[in-house]
C-alpha cells in the first residue's frame, strides 16, 4: 500500500474519531441541560393579568424548584388541582404557615403579624372585593400559605373560595429570572 493510501485512511479515521468526539460532547451538553431543567430549574409561561405590572401574559420566567421553601414576597408558581382550568397560577406569597394575615377592604390595606405590608409592586392600592373566602384576622396552618396576585382587582388567589390558601406541595417554585421577552430579561422580585 502506498504511502499516500495509507495517510488518507489515517486521516478519514481521525475524521471519524473526531466527529464522534464532538456527538458525544453535545450528547453530553444535552444530558446536563436535560437534568438541570427537570431537577433544578423550570420554563413557565405567564397567562394572564392577575401579575401585572410585574409580569405580564407572554413572559416566560425560570423557576427554581430544588429544595424550595415559600417565603413571604416570593413569586411562585402554583399546581393546586382546584386552580383555572388547571392551568398553573403565579401568584406572591403574602403569608405562610404560622402567620396572622388580615387583608382590610375598607382601608385597601394588607397586614401580616399586625404589620402593614409595604407593597410597591402592586398596579393599584384599591383592592376592594366581594365573595372573600375567609373571615379576616386569618392565622394561616401548618403546610399551606396565603398567596395574591400583584394587580388585586384582577386576581384569582387566596381571597377566592375556588383557590382559597395553598398546600405548599402544590409550590412548583419560585420564579427566579425572566428569560423572554428579551427587552424585560432579568430577575423577579
Amino acid at each position: 500500500m502506498s504511502e499516500k493510501t495509507n495517510n488518507q485512511e489515517k486521516s478519514a479515521t481521525g475524521f471519524v474519531v473526531e466527529i464522534y468526539e464532538w456527538l458525544e460532547a453535545v450528547a453530553f451538553a444535552l444530558s446536563i441541560v436535560v437534568l438541570l431543567f427537570t431537577f433544578l430549574f423550570r420554563v413557565v409561561s405567564v397567562s394572564g393579568p392577575s401579575m401585572n405590572p410585574t409580569l405580564y401574559s407572554g413572559d416566560r420566567i425560570v423557576l427554581n424548584s430544588l429544595f424550595y421553601t415559600p417565603e413571604n414576597g416570593d413569586i411562585v408558581v402554583i399546581t393546586q388541582p382546584n386552580s383555572h382550568d388547571n392551568e398553573p397560577l403565579i401568584k406572591r406569597v403574602i403569608a405562610v404557615e404560622g402567620q396572622t394575615i388580615s387583608v382590610d377592604a375598607e382601608n385597601d390595606t394588607v397586614t401580616v403579624d399586625g404589620v402593614k405590608l409595604n407593597e410597591p409592586y402592586i398596579l393599584d392600592q384599591d383592592i376592594q372585593r366581594s365573595g372573600e373566602a375567609y373571615e379576616f384576622p386569618l392565622t394561616i396552618p401548618k403546610g399551606k400559605v396565603f398567596v395574591m396576585g400583584d394587580n388585586r382587582n384582577d386576581s384569582f388567589d387566596s381571597r377566592d373560595p375556588g383557590l382559597g390558601m395553598v398546600e405548599e406541595k402544590y409550590i412548583m417554585g419560585k420564579a427566579v429570572f425572566r428569560i423572554y421577552p428579551f427587552e424585560r430579561v432579568g430577575g423577579v422580585d
